[in-house]
């Protein structure tokens, strides 16, 4: 992975592909995935020991399997379509055998992928025998593992542009095609312990024989004036240029949304902020759902009397997801501002802020 990437920051990203030895001990092997089209990787890529974040160590685009045996070719995309846009690209393929299907459409699907902890009880060995000659049960141990598993959100299926259900050996298909995003959302997102991730098919349906597919990854951006218009419920003060917590005003260029990836200037008016032995300003990322997550993803150290009123240079990783309100997942930040005081509890004040 990545060491500028944030997900670089949660720690333990190792997948049993890198134990293989530690796989095969469990009593069931473990069985991460996740549904066509997203099943490209295996069990072991898709599961890790107890504690670890393999999911943290994946990029979403690995998801997306190849063409299958009939075809060749794929899917491709004009660009990274916005929440509530289009998507326009091209299909083109070539019919590696003759393929008749009781019916071929083109799909756009979304997953929620998320950690799950499973664990099993096994025995050690034999029965126990006591003093007295009675036997006692067998001593057992539980093994705990972390799988990857995915629920589908939506599958929306187009006519337009009409694919033919049946092909050729050798025909060439070129389909040129515009069809809508997803209206509200979610889009795509990787915050580590969880995942959004949309992918295009062309699906042929084969009775009697394993269906025929091509997919590509699609990178739905989140659009800002979504956010602007209270589709999510966002924090107060979270698009606010500046917001006042107590005595202290923290503000931010440019305007929220921020873009992931762009420098923040953050300026801090604390007058009567506390001495300590140091200070720091912090981006923190909330995850919540059906995982949680409450990590720094850019720290950086200020002297203490920076905090009566100066502005300092926050990275903003280009890598982090948007901020998003899904089924199973909710995506947030916020900007904090520490004093770290000696033999005292930490003083600190903070801020909400909307990444796009």
């Amino acid at each position: 992975m990545d060491q500028t990437s944030f997900r670089s920051l949660i720690g333990n990203a190792n997948s049993f592909a890198a134990d293989p030895f530690t796989f095969r001990s469990h009593i069931g092997a473990p069985s991460g995935g996740a549904p066509a089209p997203f099943d490209r990787l295996d069990a072991a890529r898709m599961s890790g020991p107890s504690g670890s974040h393999p999911l943290a160590a994946i990029d979403l685009r690995e998801l997306i399997t190849g063409p299958t045996g009939g075809l060749e070719g794929g899917i491709e995309l004009a660009g990274p379509p916005r929440v509530g846009e289009a998507i326009s690209g091209t299909i083109r393929i070539r019919a590696r055998k003759q393929i008749r299907a009781r019916s071929a459409v083109l799909r756009l699907v979304g997953v929620h992928l998320r950690e799950e902890t499973r664990s099993e009880t096994r025995t050690t060995g034999g029965p126990t025998h006591n003093a007295d000659g009675s036997t006692g049960p067998a001593p057992t141990e539980t093994i705990s593992w972390v799988e990857i598993h995915a629920r589908e959100l939506e599958s929306l299926p187009f006519t337009e542009p009409a694919l033919p259900a049946s092909l050729e050996a050798g025909q060439i298909i070129e389909l040129p095609f515009t069809i809508p995003a997803p209206r509200l959302g979610p889009p795509t997102a990787h915050a580590g312990v969880g995942a959004i991730a949309w992918a295009l098919e062309a699906h042929w349906d084969i009775s009697m024989g394993s269906d025929e597919r091509v997919a590509a990854f699609v990178d739905v951006r989140q659009h800002p004036d979504l956010l602007r218009a209270g589709v999510l419920r966002l924090p107060s003060g979270a698009l606010n240029d500046a917001v006042t917590d107590e005595d202290t005003t923290i503000a931010v260029m440019p305007l929220p949304p921020i873009p992931a990836g762009t420098p923040l200037a953050v300026t801090i008016t604390w007058p009567g902020a506390p001495g300590g032995r140091s200070a720091r300003v912090e981006l923190k990322l909330d995850v919540s759902g059906d995982n949680s997550l409450d990590l720094a993803v850019a720290t950086v150290t200020v002297p203490n009397d920076a905090l009566k009123g100066a502005t300092i240079t926050l990275p903003v990783p280009a890598d982090l997801p948007p901020t998003l309100e899904a089924p199973g997942l909710t995506v947030g930040y916020r900007i904090r501002v520490v004093v770290d005081r000696k033999l005292r509890s930490d003083v600190s004040r903070e801020r909400p802020i909307v990444l796009c």
